[in-house]
C-alpha cells in the first residue's frame, strides 16, 4: 500500500539538471523530464517543496581547496542553487504546475526571500516552493538546507534524489557484496556511519523525527514513483 503524507520536500542534486556527458549546466529536456514527474504527484494532492543544489555549476568546498575563501566561495554556490531554482520553477510552470522561488539571500528582481509563514501558505494554495541559495550562510550544503526548511514547514518525509537506489552497508561501487537496506533507524545509520546526509542535515531530521528516503533518481519514473508514496529506496527513521 502506498505511503501516504500531506507535505514533502524533494531534495535534488545540481547534476541532476545536467544531461551526463554535455557542456551544458542545465538540460531543459531533463529538468522538463523532472517537472512532469513532480506535476504528477502534485495532481494526486500531496503539498511539495524543493531544495536544488548547486553543483552542476560550482562547488564551494572544492573552490576553497584550490585557494578562494571558503565563505567566499559558499556564497557563489548559493547563487548557483538560485539559477537551478529559476530552471525548476520555469519548467513546472510550463506543465501546468504553480510553483514560487525562495531564496535565503534577498533578490527581489527574479524570486521572494524567504519568509516561513508565506511559503507554507503557498503550498496550502497548491503552489510548489523552490528554497533556492542554501541557508543563506556560508559552510552549510544543501542537504542541511533540506532538512531546515521542511523543520520550519513542517514536512512529513525528506525524499533525497541520488545516484544509487537507497542506502548500502558499505560503498556499492568498492565492495560487490554490499547489501542495500529497506529500513535504517537514525540510530543504526550513525553507529554504521551511513553516510545518509552530511552531519547538521542528519542531526536536524532525527532531532525533528523527520524521515528520510533515498532513492535512485536515474530510473525513469522514479521521482513520481517516490513523490506519490509507492515503496521505493531506503527509509532512514526513528
Amino acid at each position: 500500500m502506498p505511503r501516504e503524507f500531506k507535505r514533502v520536500i524533494l531534495k535534488l542534486s545540481g547534476e541532476a539538471l545536467r544531461e551526463p556527458g554535455s557542456q551544458d549546466n542545465i538540460s531543459p529536456e531533463i529538468v522538463e523530464g523532472i517537472a512532469r514527474q513532480i506535476q504528477t504527484a502534485h495532481q494526486a494532492g500531496t503539498e511539495i517543496a524543493i531544495v536544488v543544489g548547486g553543483g552542476n555549476f560550482w562547488r564551494g568546498a572544492a573552490a576553497a581547496g584550490r585557494g578562494m575563501d571558503r565563505a567566499t566561495a559558499d556564497y557563489v554556490g548559493m547563487l548557483a542553487t538560485v539559477m537551478n531554482s529559476l530552471a525548476v520553477q520555469s519548467m513546472l510552470e510550463a506543465v501546468g504546475v504553480p510553483c514560487r522561488v525562495q531564496t535565503a539571500i534577498e533578490m527581489k528582481s527574479v524570486a521572494e526571500s524567504f519568509i516561513r509563514r508565506v511559503a507554507i501558505r503557498h503550498l496550502e494554495k497548491g503552489r510548489v516552493v523552490v528554497f533556492g541559495a542554501g541557508t543563506g550562510n556560508p559552510f552549510f550544503t544543501t542537504d542541511t538546507t533540506a532538512a531546515l526548511r521542511a523543520s520550519e514547514i513542517g514536512a512529513d518525509m525528506i525524499f533525497k534524489a541520488t545516484k544509487v537506489d537507497g542506502v548500502y552497508d558499505k560503498d556499492p561501487n568498492k565492495y560487490d557484496d554490499a547489501v542495500r537496506l529497506e529500513n535504517v533507524t537514525f540510530n543504526e545509520a550513525l553507529s554504521q556511519n551511513l553516510q545518509v546526509m552530511d552531519g547538521t542535515a542528519f542531526t536536524l531530521c532525527q532531532d525533528n523525527n523527520i524521515p528520510i528516503v533515498v532513492f535512485d533518481m536515474t530510473e525513469d519514473g522514479n521521482i513520481r514513483k517516490a513523490l506519490t508514496g509507492e515503496d521505493i529506496g531506503t527509509m532512514v527513521q526513528c
